[in-house]
Parts: C-alpha cells; sequence; structure tokens
C-alpha cells in the first residue's frame, strides 16, 4: 500500500515538473535592453503585432532600415511595433557600439521605431531571445536559424511566432503586408 502511494505521488510529481517545464514561452516573458542600456520589458507589448529583426549597418541589405521606417510610420497607428536588434554575426556587418549604430539609424534613416542593444543571433552566445524564436523546442512554431542580417520574425498579438520571412524579402513584401492587414 505505501509503495503504492509513493508511486503515485512520483508520478504526480514527474507530471507537474514535466508540464512546467513543456510550457511554451511568449514574446512577452522577455526582458531586454534598448540601446540607451534601459530594460525593455516586451510584456509591454501585449495586443500589439511585433516584427522582430536583426538589423547591420555594413550590409547589402541596410537599405531596409528605409522600408522598415516607412511601415512602421505607416502601421504604428494600429498596433504594429517594429523591433530591431543589431548583431555582428554575419561578417562583422554590424561593428559599431550601441551609441554609434543609434546615431547611424537616426541619422542616415530617421529610425524612430525601437532599437535594442547590440546581442548576439546565432551561435554558442545567442541571446535568449533569439533562442526562442529559432527553436521549435522553446516557440512551439518552427526551427529556423537566423541566416543573414535582416531576417524578420512575426509575432502575433498574443505574442506567439506566427512566420520568419527571409533576409532578401521586403519589409513590405506580400507575405509581411497580408499579415498586417489581417484582424
Amino acid at each position: 500500500m505505501k509503495k503504492g502511494i509513493i508511486s503515485i505521488l512520483l508520478l504526480v510529481f514527474v507530471a507537474f515538473v514535466y508540464a512546467q517545464t513543456g510550457k511554451q514561452k511568449n514574446l512577452y516573458d522577455f526582458k531586454v535592453n534598448d540601446i540607451d542600456g534601459k530594460e525593455f520589458d516586451l510584456a509591454q507589448l501585449k495586443g500589439k503585432k511585433v516584427m522582430i529583426v536583426n538589423v547591420a549597418s555594413k550590409c547589402g541589405f541596410t537599405p531596409q532600415y528605409k522600408l522598415l521606417q516607412e511601415l512602421y510610420e505607416e502601421y504604428k497607428d494600429t498596433g504594429f511595433v517594429i523591433i530591431g536588434f543589431p548583431a555582428n554575426n554575419f561578417r562583422g556587418q554590424e561593428p559599431g557600439t550601441n551609441k554609434e549604430i543609434k546615431e547611424f539609424c537616426t541619422l542616415n534613416y530617421g529610425v524612430t521605431f525601437p532599437i535594442m542593444e547590440k546581442i548576439s543571433v546565432a551561435g554558442n552566445d545567442q541571446a535568449p531571445i533569439y533562442r526562442w524564436l529559432t527553436k521549435k523546442s522553446e516557440n512551439g512554431k518552427v526551427d529556423r536559424k537566423v541566416i543573414w542580417n535582416f531576417q524578420k520574425f512575426l509575432i502575433d498579438e498574443e505574442g506567439n511566432l506566427v512566420n520568419v520571412v527571409m533576409p532578401m524579402k521586403s519589409p513590405k513584401s506580400k507575405v509581411i503586408l497580408k499579415w498586417l492587414a489581417k484582424n
């Protein structure tokens, strides 16, 4: 009898631990630092569509900053936010400091959407937010490595990853515009 109770309790404990560790994270589980080093709680974006983009200032896709800013201006009043994460993972195309990156974005592209501090989006030192974005075991949707600068991750109003748009696709591509038009 005693062994039976212990076995049941052990099974309940294992099920509880599994349920806790198996819980899918969403965007709102993360806090990051903005380009000025201040904490940015992503939970403040509840109810908004979010596009996360790894950006770089010395890349062939860098002119996408202009399109990202235009898209942000056009849709920000509808509950849409773009978040840029500068990263130097691909051929050293983002060598600047946070201060230099902020200045570059402001002076060259008039960026007003939130830019976070420089992080790693790939490799052994990958930031937790990007581990979530790229691993199905964490996001519940897809395994998708970051292949280059300006890869776009689309997150719905509930904080769930819904799609990944490759770097060569314009921020104003049909897939993104269709997603933005969806209620």
